[in-house]
Order: structure tokens, then C-alpha cells, then sequence
């Protein structure tokens, strides 16, 4: 059963302890559930490992949980956006597990489905691939890796019914839906909930059976990472005819 809260604050409420696994859904600023994450921030939680692709950035998205000193451990992809990241792991503050982007995607994908392993080729004869089981198929080398099961998942969704049924806009869609599947219990923040009815089966994207507890994100502007423009070309004369 999906149960609808008021606010971010209320729908964490209970499921957060110190040292939890928290995996979040987001890519960069993209699709990262805002409202979670600074309640996370104000719950005073501490010693959190904290799956995603990457740590957002200086004092945005997870930014603040490092801001805040409440991350213990980081399992990511990529982490390059953050300076305060870099500082922390140089420090011996934070601890780091790299995973390649779409492995990461699978353990978490794994984690859903239950699945504990997989092997892959991925990583093979790198540092990512040390220490780790190695087997043959087929004549290739693969290496295996472990499936991630999260205490707690945040996820941004586009629209949402009450059932929990989910869906996402572009490429806000990114780490959210495996992050979904992935979580004990799975919380997300929705821009829109359908309250009357139930969306479209053919429509759904996060089945709601994975979700525990809704809420209604708040209305703000969304962050651009990075923003690249160029020079509108000049106008001439002849092609305005």
C-alpha cells in the first residue's frame, strides 16, 4: 500500500537511522528529488552510505548532505562536479566506491530484482575489478558484482497516482526507476498526483507494488548544472525573404 504525505518531512518520518543505506535517483541536478533530500538534511541523520550516480553539486542536490557532514560513504559513478567531495575524500572523511555507470544501473536493478550477482565484463583488468570473483564464459573474462539493496530510496517522479504507480518526463527519468526497485522502503516525490483515478497501465514506468510513500513535490525553479550557449547567427538580409 502507498500512503500519501503532506510533506517531505513527514513522509521520512521513522525510516531514517544513523548508518542507513540511502539510495537516491537523479543525474547530476536532473531528476533528483529536492524536497527528500533537504529533509534528509534537516532529520540530522549521520554515518549515511549513499548510492547514486554522483553527489550532485556544491551546496545543491546531495551537495548538502556533505555540507552537512552526514555522509559516511558514497557509492557513485561519477563525482567530478563537487569540490567539497574531492576535499572530503583527500581528508580521509569519506569513503568512496567507484562503479561504472551502468553497472551501478545494474546492481541497483539487481537489487529489485532480487538477484544478489551478476557477472560482467565491465571493469575487467582495472582497479574496479580488484579483489572481486572472476569467471570464465564462453572464453571471455567477466567479474562479479553484488546487487545493492538500499534501507531507503528517494525518487523523483513526474506524475503519480495514489496507488504509487509512477511516471517521469525525459531525462529526468535517468537512476529513478532502478532506484525505485531497489529500496526497503521507497519513497518518492511526485509533481503531479493523479487523486481520482489511476494512471494508465500502458503509461506506468515504476509499478506502484515498489513504492511505500508519496508526496507532493514542492514548486521550484529548477537548477541547471551546467549551461552552455553560443552566439545567435546574424540574420541577413536575404533570408528573411
Amino acid at each position: 500500500m502507498t500512503t500519501l504525505y503532506l510533506t517531505a518531512a513527514d513522509a521520512l518520518a521513522g525510516t531514517l537511522t544513523d548508518g542507513c543505506v540511502l539510495a537516491v535517483g537523479g543525474f547530476g541536478l536532473s531528476g533528483i528529488p529536492a524536497d527528500l533530500i533537504e529533509a534528509v538534511r534537516d532529520s540530522g541523520v549521520t554515518g549515511l552510505t549513499v548510492v547514486s550516480n554522483n553527489m550532485g553539486v556544491d551546496g545543491l542536490g546531495l551537495g548538502l548532505l556533505l555540507e552537512a557532514g552526514q555522509v559516511r560513504k558514497v557509492i557513485a559513478s561519477y563525482v567530478g562536479e563537487n569540490k567539497l567531495f574531492a576535499e572530503q575524500l583527500l581528508d580521509g572523511r569519506l569513503e568512496v566506491e567507484f562503479s561504472p555507470q551502468g553497472t551501478l544501473a545494474e546492481r541497483l536493478r539487481a537489487g529489485g530484482a532480487g538477484i544478489p550477482a551478476f557477472y560482467t565484463k565491465t571493469g575487467v583488468g582495472t582497479l574496479v575489478a580488484e579483489g572481486k570473483p572472476h569467471a570464465d564464459f564462453d572464453g571471455e573474462r567477466y567479474v562479479q558484482e553484488r546487487a545493492i539493496v538500499a534501507d531507503v530510496a528517494l525518487v523523483r517522479a513526474h506524475t503519480a497516482d495514489t496507488a504509487g504507480n509512477l511516471t517521469y518526463r525525459y531525462t529526468a527519468r535517468n537512476f529513478n526507476p532502478v532506484v525505485a526497485t531497489a529500496g526497503r522502503v521507497t519513497i518518492v516525490e511526485a509533481e503531479h498526483i493523479v487523486l481520482a483515478g489511476e494512471l494508465d497501465p500502458n503509461h506506468v514506468i515504476t509499478p506502484g507494488v515498489y513504492v511505500q510513500r508519496l508526496v507532493p513535490a514542492t514548486t521550484r525553479e529548477k537548477s541547471i548544472e551546467q549551461r552552455t550557449v553560443r552566439q545567435r547567427a546574424a540574420v541577413t538580409e536575404g533570408a528573411l525573404r
